[in-house]
């Protein structure tokens, strides 16, 4: 190997030699590939969502508290977090088709020992090596798409892999209320345990084997990968268990933070002195990638804001059930099997700026509609909303995508799968973290506000005690019985109105943000010819 050779980053050098060797090694089986990519992502997105709807299911049949059974959730992320860089690389030496093959083999051996172990420290355990497992779907996903389908296909492959996003975000309360209530919480890891096999398969006839450069891992950028995988993972560990335990004034997260901060750091310092780096940041982080990296943050920190907030307030005030909330979320899920052809379709004629824009537009629309809300909303209620945010984070989603890599150069496609994992990631715990404090906050404030209105001795006030406590006389022990109820009542009316004012703020919050998108799609610049 030459010394030019040597400075070349390790995909890049990859690609060329296996031009030299092959050239582009195309499926035979585009379908059933396409079938196995979108069931790894939905794996992938459906576990961690069906953990979250079911966490209390699962933390009452292992005995574990509040605080220790908040990491169920966490750990699963986390190593799914950690495991995107590695993916990228071992994905350029092996071939995406053996990773896969071996991530999704031990993905259903973790998913299915998971409930087995009937221990705190055991579905940890499992929950560490799902997430290991399920963390490569997603990273390589894009890399089979363009590297391995017939050009025809690429855009599709493409929108499905967008729908299965919006399939597996908005099917996953359904799927842990019905499970609940008909089976047992086993089978909320059992269910994904058993679509594992068919990715398998799926994998193993659509994909296509690819040579092995095993000459990558003695030139490889170990110290940047490991920088990279620990630095992030800490920093998703920060956010995800930040508004649990009050930000700042928790050392832990504190301390994630700070080291967090400073491997990523370390991970930019080893690229830009490291002779064969394993990402070359002049060539990534060149033209439109940095605005599309910084859209696709904001995207998938909107998607899961409103993920939060519906099916949040539908609890809180409404007192919905998880399988009531499903049918709700239903309404975004089920039009992506008409919307995903429909936007691959125009993506081969249309500029992706411009459906990006208008997927941008119609969720902004979507959120400035739900700020509308009152308490007398009900999942019923949501329909317009939710029929226009369906289409609006679709066609949003798989412009952003397909724009993505219309942008960068095939050499950089498994790169462009770690950078997407690693946003997607990051946006969509920003978002629900961001989020949920802001939502407390608001709540705190309007309780405060509608409070001071709520006088003790004001004759609005005696009035509506006076006329509650008459009410709910009959059912009481007595006149002070009946009084206290009636002023826990009205408490809990004035609790109930601050957080619909609170979930209104949010969806108004959300808008705005989406309007900033709006700036900054105006400001990217035709892609590169070719």
């Amino acid at each position: 190997m030459t010394a030019a050779e040597a400075r070349r980053p390790l995909l890049l050098r990859f690609r060329r030699h296996a031009r030299r060797r092959a050239g582009p090694v195309i499926t035979h089986h585009p379908v059933v590939g396409i079938l196995g990519v979108l069931l790894g992502a939905i794996i992938s997105t459906l576990t961690a969502r069906i953990t979250a709807f079911g966490l209390a299911d699962i933390r009452g049949a292992i005995g574990a508290g509040f605080d220790e059974g908040a990491w169920i959730t966490t750990a699963y992320t986390v190593a799914q977090m950690a495991v995107a860089p590695a993916a990228a690389f071992f994905g350029a030496v092996f071939g995406p088709r053996r990773i896969l093959l071996v991530s999704a083999a031990s993905y259903g051996v973790a998913a299915l020992a998971l409930p087995l172990t009937g221990s705190l420290p055991g579905v940890l355990a499992c929950q560490v090596l799902a997430g290991l497992s399920s963390g490569t779907f997603i990273p390589l996903t894009i890399g089979f798409i363009v590297r391995n389908l017939p050009p025809r296909f690429v855009v599709y492959g493409i929108a499905v892999y967008a729908m299965n996003i919006e399939l597996s975000l908005n099917l996953s309360a359904s799927v842990e209320g019905w499970v609940i209530e008909n089976l047992s919480w086993h089978w909320l890891f059992w269910d994904t345990a058993l679509l594992a096999p068919l990715m398998w398969l799926c994998v193993y006839v659509g994909m296509p084997r690819e040579p092995t450069r095993r000459d990558l891992l003695a030139t490889a950028d170990w110290w940047g990968i490991v920088y990279a995988s620990a630095g992030f993972a800490l920093l998703y560990a920060a956010l995800d268990q930040g508004n649990r335990l009050d930000w700042l004034n928790s050392g832990l997260v504190v301390g994630l933070l700070l080291a967090g901060g400073l491997l990523v750091a370390a991970f930019v310092v080893q690229e830009l002195t490291c002779p064969t780096p394993w990402i070359t940041f002049g060539a990534i982080f060149r033209g439109n990638i940095p605005l599309l990296c910084l859209l696709l943050v904001l995207l998938r920190l909107v998607m899961l804001s409103t993920a939060f907030l519906i099916p949040q307030y539908l609890i809180t005030v409404n007192n919905y059930r998880a399988l009531e909330v499903g049918d709700t979320l239903l309404l975004i899920a089920l039009p992506q099997f008409l919307l995903a052809p429909l936007i691959g379709t125009l993506l081969r004629r249309a500029d992706a700026r411009v459906t990006m824009a208008a997927g941008f537009a119609a969720v902004g629309a979507a959120c400035f509609l739900s700020a509308r809300l009152t308490a007398d909303w009900i999942g019923e209620t949501f329909l317009a909303s939710q029929m226009l945010q369906a289409f609006g984070q679709s066609f949003a989603m798989t412009s952003l995508i397909f724009f993505n890599i219309k942008n960068l150069s095939p050499a950089h496609i498994l790169t462009l799968g770690a950078l997407m994992q690693t946003a997607r990631l990051l946006g969509g715990e920003l978002g629900s973290a961001f989020m949920q404090t802001f939502v407390r906050v608001r709540e705190q404030f309007h309780s405060f506000t509608l409070g001071m209105n709520v006088q003790a001795g004001d004759p609005d006030t005696v009035r509506r005690l006076a006329g509650t406590a008459a009410r709910v006389a009959a059912r009481s022990a007595g006149d002070a019985e009946a009084t206290e109820r009636a002023a826990s009542l009205l408490a809990g009316v004035v609790r109930k109105q601050a957080y619909v004012l609170a979930y209104a703020d949010g969806f108004l919050v959300i808008g705005w943000l989406v309007v900033g998108g709006l700036l900054l799609i105006a400001l990217l610049r035709p892609a590169p010819a070719g």
